[in-house]
């Protein structure tokens, strides 16, 4: 799971954007915002560097969340 869909919103980003930053689809974005596909380790760290956040504060842990 992941807060890439919250983080979005506070910066007040558009999935289409990070798209094309990240340079794949709006489908393969939208997965990772629906938490319905997890991206790559590799990728998470280009997203956070996209949104200019740490890395660490993307990924969350299902376990606390129950």
């Amino acid at each position: 799971m992941n807060r890439i869909k919250e983080v979005l919103e506070e910066k007040g980003i558009k999935q289409i954007w990070l798209a094309d930053k990240l340079g794949k689809s709006y489908n393969m974005v939208n997965g990772y915002v629906q938490n319905r596909k997890q991206p790559s380790i590799e990728c998470l760290y280009v997203i956070a560097e996209i949104l200019n956040i740490d890395a660490k504060a993307l990924p969350i842990d299902r376990k606390i969340n129950k």
